[in-house]
């Protein structure tokens, strides 16, 4: 089935996992983020180191180890967890990356560039923390 919007697996899962992590009172790891998802537990852990290289986690060895936020879910954004899995978000001027087109208007009438702005600007406005304090 085709879809408009695809969120990759990697950053479904890091977004889902910040929020969790965010959401306990102590570390918690791997294991339990995957049962808890439903993950692969080594794609979660893949994922996961990507996001203590980009210092939004903190790892910690040992029986009582796991994750923990590095920083307050105050300051990350869900666009700055889905750009550290994915990649700075490009808006393209033609959705087929195309620098000469046959048409005067582009046939898709601006609504990739459009829909891809709307996409960036609602995830820069969410913070982890709208989503931590939620039910």
């Amino acid at each position: 089935m085709a879809k408009i919007v695809h969120l990759s697996e990697a950053a479904s899962l890091a977004i889902h996992s910040m929020v969790l992590i965010a959401k306990s009172d102590i570390h918690i790891n791997v294991n339990i983020l995957s049962k808890e998802m439903g993950a692969s537990r080594n794609h979660l852990a893949k994922v996961l180191q990507q996001l203590v290289k980009h210092n939004y986690l903190r790892s910690v060895r040992g029986p009582s180890g796991g994750f923990v936020l590095n920083v307050k879910p105050s300051d990350i954004t869900i666009l700055d967890i889905y750009e550290a899995i994915e990649g700075k978000i490009e808006t393209p001027k033609c959705p087929l990356d195309r620098q000469i087109c046959p048409f005067d208007k582009c046939l898709m009438g601006g609504m990739v560039n459009s829909v891809t702005t709307q996409f960036k600007d609602y995830f820069k406005d969410q913070t982890l923390e709208k989503f931590v304090n939620e039910p």
